[in-house]
C-alpha cells in the first residue's frame, strides 16, 4: 500500500505567535531576533512583510534594518512558542498517531491508515491548515507526498498558507527542476560539490550515474541520490520513539571574547559539568572528547581525542576538553564561542578492559560524589553548588548550560545528538 504523508510547517513560525500577542504590529515588518547584549544579534525568523523587505534569517540585526529600516525588532519568547507548537501536535493527533516532531515547527504525519476516516491526503491537509489557523491564529503550509523527503519540499514549495502534492505522477515534473540545494541533507558545501559536476536541479541529481556520486560524496550521495528518485523508505517515528543517543554536547557564545587559557577554562568547566550531568541522567559514559572552537572572525575548527577509560566525570572531561586546547589549538584571535562534546557513548555498566596506568578506585569516588552534587541541585538547584574558579568571572560562568538543551530528532530513525546551547 502506498504511503501518504504530509510534513507541516508552521509559516514564519516565532514572528506569527508575536503578531497575535500584539496587534499593533500585525501590519509591519517584524524580526523575532536574539539578544545583542548577549551577542546573539541575529533574525531567527521573520514574517512576510519583512521577507518582501530583503530580511533574511540568520542576518545580524544590523544588516537586517539596514534593509528594511521599518523594521520591528521582538526579543525570542521560547515557552509561549512551545505552548502553540504543543496545541498544533494536538490537532495533528486528532487525524493520526504518526506524528514525528522535526524541530518545534514542523512535524511529518503519515495518514495512511486514516484515509478511510477523514478522505485523502489532501484532504486531511486542508482540514488541518483551516484548523490550525481558526482555532491557533497561524497559518501552516504542508507538504502531501508518499514520501517524507518529498512532502518536506512540499510544505517548502509554496508559502504561506498553502497544500501542495507531490504524486509518482507529477514529481518529475515539479520537483526535478527545484534547484539541488533544496534538497533535505544538500547543505552549503555538498551543493558546491554537486555544482562542480554540473549538477544544479534535483533532476541532475536524479538522472546522474550514482557510481559517480558514490566516487563525490560516498555513501551520503548514494542516499541523496536516492532521494532525489524518490526512493525514501523512512517510516514516520511514533510520537513517543527514542532514538539511539550518539552524542551529548554543549556550546557557547560567550558575554565576551575569551582571551586568555583561564577564560577558556571557566567555560570548559562550565560546559563540562553540563554534558556530564546529562550524561548521568542517560546512564551513559563517553570514551571521546571533541571541543568546538570559533574566534572573533567566526573561523572555527574542531579537535578530539580519548580519555584513558569511559567516563561521566566533569574533571575528566573539562580536563581532557583543557588538554585538547592547549596542545592543538594555538591562541591567536580571541574566542567567540566554544564547545564540548561527548563521543564514542557506552552504557555506564559495560565491560571495559583494565589498564594498569588508571586508577579506578579514584574513579569510582569521583563518580560517586559527582552523583552526590547531582542530587544536591536537584534539591537547591544548580547553583547551590559550584567550583571554587566558577566564582571568579560570573560573565562566563553565571549560567546554567543544561537549561537550554536541545533534543533534535533527525530525519531517519538512527542515533541522534544530543545538543545544548546558549
Amino acid at each position: 500500500m502506498e504511503k501518504t504523508i504530509l510534513h507541516s510547517d508552521l509559516n514564519s513560525f516565532y514572528a506569527s505567535v508575536e503578531c497575535l500577542y500584539n496587534p499593533r504590529i500585525r501590519d509591519k515588518p517584524v524580526a523575532v531576533c536574539g539578544d545583542p547584549a548577549a551577542r546573539h544579534g541575529i533574525v531567527l525568523t521573520k514574517n512576510q512583510i519583512a521577507k518582501k523587505c530583503g530580511v533574511r534569517t540568520g542576518q545580524a540585526i544590523w544588516q537586517a534594518k539596514q534593509a528594511c529600516p521599518q523594521l520591528v525588532v521582538v526579543k525570542p519568547n521560547y515557552e509561549r512558542y512551545l505552548q502553540y507548537s504543543n496545541l498544533a501536535r494536538e490537532i495533528y493527533f486528532d487525524y493520526t498517531d504518526r506524528v514525528e516532531n522535526f524541530g518545534i515547527d514542523e512535524a511529518w504525519l503519515d495518514v495512511t491508515g486514516s484515509s478511510t476516516l477523514f478522505g485523502s491526503g489532501e484532504e486531511i491537509a486542508n482540514a488541518i491548515r483551516k484548523r490550525i489557523f481558526s482555532e491557533l491564529g497561524v497559518t501552516v503550509s504542508i507538504g502531501v507526498s508518499f514520501c517524507k523527503v518529498f512532502a518536506k519540499l512540499g510544505s517548502d514549495y509554496k508559502k504561506p498558507d498553502a497544500v501542495t502534492v507531490f504524486s509518482k505522477e507529477n514529481y518529475k515534473e515539479k520537483i526535478w527542476p527545484i534547484s539541488v540545494s533544496e534538497l533535505l541533507y544538500v547543505g552549503r558545501a555538498t551543493a558546491p560539490k554537486l555544482a562542480k559536476c554540473g549538477i544544479y536541479t534535483i533532476g541532475q541529481l536524479a538522472e546522474f550515474d550514482v557510481n559517480l556520486i558514490y566516487g563525490l560524496l560516498g555513501k551520503v550521495g548514494v542516499l541523496l541520490h536516492q532521494y532525489a528518485n524518490g526512493l525514501d523508505y523512512s517510516d514516520v517515528a511514533a510520537n513517543d520513539a527514542q532514538g539511539v543517543i550518539k552524542s551529548v554536547g554543549n556550546s557557547a557564545t560567550t558575554h565576551r571574547d575569551l582571551t586568555d587559557e583561564d577564560d577558556v577554562w571557566i567555560t570548559l568547566t562550565m560546559l563540562s559539568e553540563s554534558v556530564a550531568a546529562r550524561l548521568r541522567e542517560n546512564g551513559l559514559k563517553c570514551k571521546t572528547v571533541q571541543i568546538y572552537l570559533r574566534d572573533k572572525f567566526l573561523i572555527s575548527c574542531e579537535r578530539q581525542a580519548k580519555l584513558p577509560a569511559p567516563s561521566f566525570l566533569s574533571t575528566e572531561i573539562a580536563g581532557l576538553a583543557m588538554e585538547i586546547f592547549r596542545t592543538k589549538y594555538r591562541f591567536i584571535e580571541p574566542l567567540r564561542s566554544i564547545g564540548v562534546r561527548a563521543c564514542d557513548l557506552v552504557s555506564e555498566n559495560c565491560a571495559v578492559q583494565m589498564s594498569l596506568l588508571y586508577d579506578y578506585h579514584r574513579q569510582r569516588k569521583m563518580e560517586n560524589l559527582e552523583k552526590a552534587i547531582d542530587g544536591i541541585r536537584s534539591r537547591h538547584g544548580h547553583f547551590s553548588i559550584q567550583k571554587g574558579i566558577m566564582l571568579t568571572d560570573r560573565d562566563l560562568s553565571g549560567h546554567n548550560p543544561k537549561e537550554n538543551a536541545i533534543h533534535p530528532v533527525g530525519l531517519l530513525n538512527g542515533p541522534i545528538s544530543v545538543q545544548g546551547g546558549f
